[in-house]
């Protein structure tokens, strides 16, 4: 689908703008010139840059201080992606396919950390398991992170830390406690070929 001409404008804008960032050093807390300024060095409508900003504001990249100005914010990922997720998985077939896809992705790092698990890796994941510290949520995130050290895939580690992130935006998602104790048993008595099985018939609480 062909962006329409103000859409290419608003994009070409926000290009500009970055490439301007760049070029002048800013960092984190430095002010950026104003709409009319930016107007007159990006050759833009005001309008225009004033959309860019607004995007911008929205994903977390600038602030404005009433009074001050607009400056460079700290990045924060995880506000970018919460923010992203509220315009991408609108549908819920397509927060169906990220929790499919998400599972997947378990399933293989469950499996590629098979082969390299040993006794104190056993013991760690049982730690996990019984923390009365952690809740539901931050139980599965800290099973599953350890799960992907063991894999030393990091691409899949990362692939799987973004799914999850957005995946928490769409509500509290972890498996039933059965499931991490069938999954250690399995470790413990060598049964590789049911890993599939358990990943298959997995039940999934959604709060």
């Amino acid at each position: 689908m062909s962006m329409l001409p103000k859409q290419k404008v608003y994009h070409g804008i926000l290009q500009e703008l970055r490439n301007y960032i760049e070029a002048n050093h800013l960092q984190p807390g430095d002010k950026l010139p104003s709409e009319r300024v930016l107007s007159e060095q990006l050759q833009a409508g005001r309008s225009s840059i004033r959309e860019a900003l607004r995007a911008m504001e929205l994903l977390g990249l600038i602030e404005t201080r009433h009074g001050e100005g607009t400056f460079l914010s700290t990045y924060r990922p995880y506000h970018t992606v919460e923010v992203l997720s509220s315009f991408i998985l609108q549908r819920n077939s397509t927060k169906n396919d990220l929790l499919i896809a998400k599972r997947i992705i378990e399933k293989e790092a469950a499996k590629i950390a098979y082969d390299d698990m040993q006794g104190e890796d056993i013991g760690q994941l049982i730690d996990i398991v019984w923390d009365q510290s952690l809740n539901e949520n931050a139980k599965h995130v800290a099973f599953f992170q350890y799960l992907f050290y063991k894999t030393e895939n990091l691409l899949l580690a990362k692939v799987w830390q973004l799914m999850d992130e957005f995946s928490y935006t769409i509500s509290s998602l972890s498996y039933d406690e059965s499931f991490y104790l069938r999954l250690i048993d399995l470790y413990q008595g060598n049964h590789y070929a049911s890993i599939e099985e358990l990943f298959h018939d997995l039940p999934v609480k959604n709060n």
